[in-house]
């Protein structure tokens, strides 16, 4: 994995909580709600301005259209945020996704390296997965009364995928402490 292991370690403890929150949430409300998008952000600025910081950093060099532009790792990754923020409009804007999970997409962003991007879409496919057979199966069966009033058992072929893509990055941060570089 390219994600260095101390900087996975150091974001997981802050981030699980909040993936934990937003998959309760969103199961519960069919909502990602905005403090638990802000917090994500919170927590890239201010735990990556000690584990990445952009003053002891190198400058990486990269292409921004025709310019060449060279920055420390901090700020490329949370340039992650307005890209995927754009494409989660976008999405959004054509019915393809909810509002809450192109949030919440664009704030887990920075966390994600781009040279692990085809494990991480490994992991989202798995969680998925997994996050579909589980809430299907509970819905069906005794599980559904520990919690009676959840909008996600009643909502049709809608699915809080807020489930599925907490449960990515909490994945991908926990390989990422145990595998990366």
């Amino acid at each position: 994995m390219a994600i260095p292991a101390f900087v996975a370690a150091w974001f997981l403890p802050f981030v699980l909580p909040i993936c934990i929150y937003v998959a309760f949430t969103d199961m519960r409300e069919m909502k990602i709600k905005n403090h638990a998008v802000t917090a994500l952000v919170l927590v890239y600025i201010v735990v990556g301005l000690f584990v990445l910081p952009p003053w002891s950093t190198g400058l990486i060099g990269g292409q921004i259209g025709p310019l060449d532009i060279a920055l420390p790792i901090y700020v490329w990754q949370f340039l992650h945020i307005f890209i995927v923020l754009l494409a989660g409009i976008i999405l959004n804007a054509a019915g393809a996704m909810g509002a809450g999970d192109a949030k919440f997409l664009a704030a887990a962003a920075p966390f994600i390296w781009f040279a692990d991007m085809i494990l991480l879409m490994a992991i989202l496919m798995a969680c998925t997965l997994g996050a579909v057979a589980t809430h299907r199966l509970a819905k069906h069966t005794r599980l559904r009364t520990i919690a009676p009033h959840w909008e996600s058992w009643d909502k049709g072929k809608k699915f809080p995928m807020g489930l599925a893509l907490s449960g990515s990055l909490a994945m991908y941060l926990i390989l990422g402490t145990v595998l990366g570089s």
